[in-house]
C-alpha cells in the first residue's frame, strides 16, 4: 500500500525474561512469557493496525499482546511459543500490505549515554516514572533513543542476551522509543554494545530525520 509506511518489522526469536515481565506489566492484551517468539510491527499512519492485527490473527495460532493505535503511528505485537507461526503472521501483514521486509525503515540511534554512579536523588526521581526494576543510587545507568520507536524492543532483547542488568522501563511506542537499563558499570557497557551491535544488523530504510 503506497499511503503506508512501514516504520519497524523486527522478529525476536527468544523473548528475554525481563522483557517479557515488562510488557505484562504494561500491556493490556494476551501476555507473553520468557523464551517465545515475538514479532513488533509499527506502521504509518495509525489506524491501519486494527487491519493488519486482524490479518496476522487470521493466519496463525499468534496471540497479541500489544496494539497501540494513534494518528501518526499503529504498533502491534504478536508471540507464540512456535517461531514458524510468528514470522508466518509477519508475512501474512506483509504481503497484506504489497512490502517486504526490507521496505521497513532503517533503525536510527537518536541518544545514547550512560550515566556513571547515579546519585541517589536523581535514582528516586526516575524510579517515580519507570514500570521495570528498581534504580539504585550508585549503579550505571544506560539511555538509549531510536526512531522508530518499536525497535527499542530489539535493543532491550539484545542487550538482556549480553550482560547481567536491569531493565528499568521502555518506551516502545511513539515517536521515539527509549531503553533505561541499570547495574554494574561494566554490565552497562557490555549491555550497551549488545544493544548497539543488533540495531546495526537491522537493514531497511533510511529514516528521515524528524
Amino acid at each position: 500500500m503506497a499511503d503506508v509506511t512501514l516504520r519497524s518489522y523486527i522478529f525476536l526469536d527468544d523473548l528475554q525474561p525481563q522483557l517479557a515481565a515488562f510488557i505484562g506489566t504494561t500491556a493490556r492484551g494476551f501476555l507473553p512469557v520468557a523464551g517465545v517468539a515475538s514479532l513488533f510491527i509499527e506502521i504509518a499512519p495509525g489506524l491501519i493496525i486494527n487491519r493488519l492485527m486482524d490479518v496476522a490473527l487470521k493466519a496463525t495460532s499468534c496471540t497479541p499482546a500489544i496494539m497501540v493505535v494513534e494518528r501518526a503511528f499503529g504498533m502491534l505485537e504478536i508471540h507464540e511459543w512456535d517461531k514458524g507461526q510468528v514470522q508466518t503472521g509477519g508475512q501474512a501483514v506483509l504481503d497484506y500490505l504489497k512490502l517486504e521486509e526490507h521496505d521497513r525503515m532503517k533503525p536510527r540511534v537518536v541518544s545514547d549515554q550512560i550515566i556513571r554512579s547515579l546519585e541517589p536523588y536523581h535514582a528516586q526521581l526516575i524510579n517515580k516514572i519507570r514500570y521495570g526494576d528498581q534504580l539504585l543510587s550508585g549503579e550505571s545507568l544506560l539511555i538509549l533513543e531510536t526512531e522508530p520507536a518499536a525497535y527499542i524492543a530489539f535493543a532491550a532483547n539484545q542487550a538482556l542476551k549480553s550482560a547481567h542488568v536491569k531493565l528499568i522501563d521502555a518506551q516502545l511506542f511513539g515517536a521515539y522509543g527509549r531503553l533505561y537499563l541499570s547495574g554494574a558499570e561494566a554490565e552497562i557497557d557490555a549491555a550497551r554494545d549488545g544493544a548497539l551491535r543488533g540495531l546495526e544488523t537491522i537493514k531497511g530504510k533510511e529514516a528521515p530525520k524528524g
